[in-house]
């Protein structure tokens, strides 16, 4: 059971950010708050000892700390800030969120040119079927970021220490 939430949990929370964040530029409060409470639940019945657990703790508040400056610079949403930070405890402070933090910036940067194009041919795109969402055509309107996030989670979440330990308890 233990083993099903957490590889259930996570990438829900990050897919249900992402797609919320493409389609409304909102990533909403439960999500981040979902994935923070289900870890202090799900982490110690994964076996995880006190001492990683409160490396992930440590994780979670530095990453909260650069996303809090970020957010004040008016750089990046308070959505993402939140979800970052909650993801950051289901990393722990090690490598592999670097790893994920990594991604994310390189899959954003990735989404920004996406997104300048978007807007930059904006014209023949409006009268197009494809269904873009409008606020993608706002110049003011940023950056879906939620999107670069659940990217950089579904490729590294699978070389966590809580995902390697849910999968040595199936064995």
């Amino acid at each position: 059971m233990v083993e099903a939430a957490i590889f259930v949990i996570f990438p829900l929370c990050l897919a249900m950010a992402a797609f919320s964040d493409i389609l409304t530029m909102k990533i909403p409060n439960r999500v981040p708050l979902v994935l923070a409470a289900s870890f202090f639940v799900v982490a110690p019945l994964s076996g995880m000892d006190a001492v990683t657990l409160g490396w992930s703790v440590a994780a979670a508040l530095a990453v909260f700390a650069g996303c809090f400056a970020l957010f004040a610079l008016n750089v990046m949403g308070g959505g993402d800030a939140k979800i970052l930070s909650a993801a950051a405890l289901w990393y722990g402070f090690n490598i592999d969120l670097v790893a994920f933090l990594g991604l994310t910036g390189i899959f954003g940067g990735f989404l920004a040119l996406i997104v300048l194009m978007i807007r930059a041919n904006q014209n023949v795109l409006l009268i197009s079927p494809i269904p873009i969402p409008m606020h993608f055509f706002k110049d003011r309107a940023g950056i879906p970021y939620g999107v670069a996030i659940g990217a950089a989670a579904f490729s590294t979440f699978p070389d966590t220490e809580i995902f390697a330990l849910a999968l040595a308890r199936l064995h």
